[in-house]
């Protein structure tokens, strides 16, 4: 953290008292519970996890209702928190082909193994506020929907919330039995990735070490970088392969066991976009990948994370680096929201002394400036 002075204990232990009762609001009004964050606002607690690099619902929730709803503060919360964590052990790859799924959409194969799976999301919902919710409605979404539906004549056929979508082969596996897409080989020797949280990022970054980044990274920042590739700043023409919202099992392989064991599942969200490749003189035409993957329900990041991931791949794919978007400097350097707020919201902390010298200095320069532009003596042009 930037700390530029020190002093006002006072006036700082005062500021933590109207913080807490800003947070708690009007006492008279119920206070909102962890157990409500965590249920319905899923989505919030789902992006702190992502980039507070703890999968952990209640303390994510914690660290909303702390920051009083300000998300990048509530990751905040939660680093700092996750840096006083022991590391016990490593788990095995995520097996993202076996997910449980409970959505599953492809803008690429209409008609692909185990269909569409359009499961919960905002894609088709028309933005007009729901005044039902100001009087605690207590009808599920999903029945409103249908009873919609039946009066404007239609139908609503939805998946029951509750149901578990069996797992499906993956879309890409469909252009990998005509070798349309580049293969994604296992580096030789299968190197363990290095650790962003306990290294420090270094240049040039690998794959493994740009999805680390960009996973942590602020969502809205990742967004504005996608959305760039998009508008001609990249030469980038994407169509989502396959988007994936379920479970999956996490596996750990204990030493004393040796064998595997499940530790429990965790919700995911991954995507993998599909870009064009014009080839080169080693690979012939064919589709490339962009990847993302982040926790709980989070699309945006995950689709954004996937574009720029393909965008950053420009140098070793042998294409021209042209736009912000494929500079891995640019990029990485600048996507964690934590040392984006910092180093912006300093700029609010103490520089009097450092004022005070600018302010010296423009003085002089001015008075310099008027000593240049007075006659010099003996000029007799106003004789």
């Amino acid at each position: 953290m930037y700390v530029a002075v020190k002093g006002g204990e006072h006036a700082i232990l005062n500021s933590y008292r109207l913080l807490e009762t800003q947070r708690r609001g009007n006492p008279d009004v119920p206070e909102l519970s962890i157990v409500q964050i965590t249920q319905q606002l899923k989505l919030a607690v789902d992006r702190v996890m992502t980039e507070g690099s703890v999968y952990d619902r209640e303390l994510a929730a914690l660290a909303i209702k702390q920051s009083s709803g300000d998300l990048i503060e509530a990751i905040f919360l939660l680093r700092a928190y996750r840096a006083t964590l022991p590391r016990l052990g490593s788990t095995r790859p995520l097996d993202t082909a076996s997910m449980q799924l409970d959505r599953r959409i492809s803008a690429t194969f209409k008609d692909m193994p185990g269909g569409q799976v359009l499961g919960p999301t905002y894609d088709y919902t028309q933005r007009l506020l729901d005044f039902t919710l100001l009087v605690n409605a207590q009808r599920p979404a999903w029945e409103v929907a249908q009873d919609v539906a039946a009066q404007l004549g239609g139908s609503c056929k939805t998946t029951e919330p509750d149901a578990v979508i069996q797992a499906n082969p993956k879309v890409i596996d469909l252009l990998n039995m005509e070798n349309l897409i580049e293969r994604e080989e296992i580096p030789s020797g299968d190197p363990t990735p290095k650790d962003l949280t306990r290294q420090p990022l270094r240049f040039p970054a690998d794959r493994a070490t740009r999805l680390q980044n960009l996973a942590r990274g602020d969502e809205g920042f990742l967004l504005s970088m996608a959305y760039s590739t998009q508008r001609g700043y990249s030469h980038s023409h994407p169509f989502v392969g396959e988007i994936r919202m379920g479970t999956v099992a996490l596996e750990l392989a204990p030493e004393e066991l040796g064998f595997v064991i499940s530790i429990g599942d965790i919700e995911i969200t991954e995507c993998e976009m599909i870009n064009q490749f014009a080839g080169s003189k080693t690979e012939p035409p064919q589709f490339t990948r962009g990847y993302g993957l982040a926790f709980g329900h989070s699309e945006r990041k995950a689709m954004a994370m996937s574009l720029v991931d393909r965008s950053l791949r420009a140098g070793e794919l042998g294409e021209a680096i042209e736009a912000p978007a494929q500079m891995p400097e640019f990029v990485l350097s600048h996507s964690d929201s934590l040392e984006a707020s910092g180093f912006v919201q300093h700029l609010k902390l103490p520089h009097y002394v450092d004022f005070q010298s600018e302010l010296e200095l423009v003085r002089k320069m001015r008075a310099q400036a008027v000593v240049a532009q007075q006659p010099e003596s003996g000029d007799n042009s106003h004789a």
